[in-house]
């Protein structure tokens, strides 16, 4: 032991490292400024200095969304792992296992029924921490599942998306969770129920291809990037520079792609109006 540890130990009023917890502050990845993890978790995880909107998962988002003690989390359908029994630098079983163990999630979407400011809701969250929150089979059912449930009980479905795009581990399998989704939207539509889509910090890849960008409304957090294709592989191809932004919610926004862009901490209330809205427009 140091001089130094033996002095701190020593001294009653100051805390001994192996009681300070590791995780007392949280880094913006936009601005770099340190905040304390209760301030930022109060703050609903977005910096309190450049008002960047950190990435959050299922369980967060569906405190910050349903009313509480209205929450009612849907079962993960269960669907067959590994189909294609893919390998690269790992076996897809193992990456399957490491994301589970990291997030503690089946997979990368993950639904909920529940209220939002008293207006009932099926709510489904991708999570992107759950490798890349990709589209791959499981992705494809489980939003067919919160559909079906908010057919079942005559309510909107509302889907937080946040994705690289379609899971590669599963080739072909993955992209035909797009045509999928398309159809369990359209079921939503034909029972009379509304369909809404919160795009957040990142929707890109097939995921944008398909049910991201199918709402009746769309709505996106602040500055998410939103995209098919990546700015370099675009350029590369058309030879061009492209505009500053060009890839982002106010820049969609702007260009008439989505219908508006809200802060995190108005994203309840403006969730609340949209359904009361289209509801009300549905049993006139």
């Amino acid at each position: 032991m140091t001089w130094l540890n033996r002095v701190r130990n020593a001294i009653p009023f100051i805390a001994r490292k192996a009681d300070t917890p590791d995780n007392l502050w949280q880094k913006c990845s936009s601005c770099g400024q340190m905040i304390f993890q209760k301030e930022w978790q109060e703050n609903l995880s977005v910096c309190p200095r450049c008002e960047h909107h950190g990435r959050i998962g299922p369980k967060a988002r569906f405190a910050q969304i349903f009313d509480e003690g209205t929450l009612k989390l849907l079962a993960s359908p269960a669907v067959k792992e590994d189909p294609l029994k893919f390998r690269d630098s790992k076996r897809y079983t193992d990456r399957i296992k490491a994301a589970r163990t990291a997030t503690g999630e089946q997979d990368a979407l993950l639904n909920g029924f529940g209220q939002i400011a008293g207006q009932p809701a099926v709510v489904g969250v991708q999570d992107f921490a759950f490798m890349g929150g990709s589209m791959g089979t499981a992705v494809g059912a489980a939003f067919v599942l919160g559909v079906k449930e908010a057919i079942k009980r005559r309510c909107p479905y509302v889907i937080f998306t946040a994705a690289g795009g379609a899971r590669m581990q599963e080739g072909i399998l993955s992209l035909m969770q797009m045509p999928k989704a398309t159809v369990a939207i359209q079921q939503l539509r034909a029972a009379g129920q509304p369909y809404i889509v919160v795009l957040t910090d990142p929707t890109t890849g097939g995921v944008t291809a398909s049910y991201a960008m199918l709402g009746d409304i769309q709505i996106a957090e602040p500055n998410a990037l939103i995209a098919f294709a990546g700015a370099r592989v675009i350029e590369n191809t058309i030879r061009e520079k492209l505009p500053e932004g060009f890839q982002r919610a106010e820049y969609l926004l702007e260009h008439g792609m989505i219908d508006m862009v809200v802060h995190r901490k108005e994203l309840k209330e403006t969730l609340a109006k949209t359904i009361g809205y289209l509801t009300a427009a549905k049993a006139a």
